[in-house]
């Protein structure tokens, strides 16, 4: 066992024997460029020039002035292609021609982690191709054109739930067979080791930014730090650089759905068992045969039915709490926010603002929250309308 490969007894690389030496090749380049100054210095060169980074931490002073709590917003939504996904594929991509692969695929569900690989091949002259479920490609449908425009090939995938877990299937029964000139680039914190890593590597700069614009604000830490959570790559980017800062609360927030009772939700951590999904053992929502059960929430980056690895150890640890939000809720927080601050959220970031305001309600006046403001709500404006007409995403 690679002892390496795991969150306490969370994470390891449950794959078939034949990607096991891509892993390892991945594993050795991962390691030799986040150590290579000139691979870092070309990263963040990156980051600022074509990214836009730093991105700002926002004092939401209307929202604070309501909620009686200084609230900060780490606005993601503000990054090029609209969400913090650009932070992971610029990453992953300039590893990967390092690698000397010419090809590259992804898996995508709210439809931004495909907008940015397809944005981030298009500007290094690589194949692309994007595998999304056909029910996230019709809510999505937005951002399905950007990919096209872009150049990608987008597949739809027809099987199961028609969403992100399915598209993840194919996406790693693809590279399976082209692993040889091809490099996978995940969007979110899951998967075979060491794709966890990679994404928090690559998205920490989120909380290693926000953690010096709140000092700088403040003089100090904030006291909760707020993120939702579906895989969970904006909300380990947000913890990465507090997780030893022990006065900090940790907040992971993820989508309740129709309610955790109904069974119509995707709350791994508040249902879920260990199990094994994707090339990892983490949380899962299962049956008691181990099948994996249909995750729903009305944002399509949420609706997964498993958490990623570190996720999973860090709410076994007690280092970070993990609570759900209804789709209501963050349909409230969304229209909220828009009219109190002019920012429009993406869905999946509104479940955050909403267990904020909750939040907010134990705290002071003097204590300071937060929030990874993690897409903006663009691509969403199609589920809005019809939630808004009443009709919900079902229909």
């Amino acid at each position: 066992m690679n002892s390496k490969a795991y969150y306490g007894k969370f994470g390891g690389q449950f794959v078939s024997e034949s990607l096991m030496n891509t892993l390892e090749e991945l594993d050795e380049a991962f390691e030799a460029a986040i150590r290579d100054p000139e691979f870092m210095e070309q990263y963040h060169y990156y980051l600022r020039q074509y990214v836009g980074r730093e991105t700002p931490l926002y004092f939401a002073e209307r929202l604070s002035e309501k909620y009686r709590t200084k609230i900060y917003l780490k606005r993601e939504d503000l990054n090029h292609t609209g969400a913090h996904k650009i932070n992971n594929v610029m990453g992953q991509i300039l590893l990967a021609g390092r690698m000397g692969k010419t090809k590259v695929i992804a898996e995508t569900g709210a439809g931004q982690h495909g907008v940015a690989t397809a944005t981030a091949a298009a500007l290094f002259g690589m194949e692309c191709t994007i595998y999304m479920g056909k029910e996230d490609m019709q809510r999505q449908r937005l951002n399905v054109m950007r990919m096209e425009m872009l150049g990608a090939s987008v597949v739809s995938v027809e099987s199961g739930s028609n969403t992100l877990k399915d598209a993840t299937n194919e996406a790693i029964r693809a590279w399976a067979r082209t692993a040889e000139d091809t490099f996978y680039i995940i969007g979110s914190a899951v998967g075979p080791y060491p794709y966890p890593k990679m994404v928090k590597e690559f998205q920490s700069v989120i909380s290693r930014e926000a953690k010096i614009q709140h000092r700088n604000a403040e003089g100090k830490n904030p006291d909760v730090v707020i993120a939702c959570v579906g895989g969970g790559s904006n909300s380990i980017g947000m913890f990465a650089d507090f997780i030893d800062e022990t006065d900090v609360e940790l907040i992971g927030v993820e989508a309740a759905g129709c309610g955790i009772s109904s069974g119509k939700h995707a709350s791994a951590m508040a249902l879920g068992e260990p199990g094994v999904l994707h090339g990892m053992k983490s949380y899962l929502l299962q049956d008691t045969d181990g099948n994996i059960q249909l995750a729903h929430s009305i944002s399509a980056g949420l609706d997964y039915p498993g958490v990623g690895p570190e996720h999973a150890y860090l709410r076994d640890s007690g280092r970070a709490k993990y609570v759900s939000i209804t789709d209501t809720e963050a349909m409230d927080a969304l229209l909220e926010l828009s009219k109190l601050e002019g920012i429009i959220p993406a869905i999946e970031s509104a479940h955050a603002i909403a267990y904020a305001m909750k939040k907010a309600e134990e705290m002071t006046e003097t204590q300071s929250m937060v929030i990874c403001l993690s897409g903006r709500g663009d691509k969403d404006v199609n589920t809005i309308a019809d939630y808004l007409d009443g009709k919900g995403y079902l229909d």
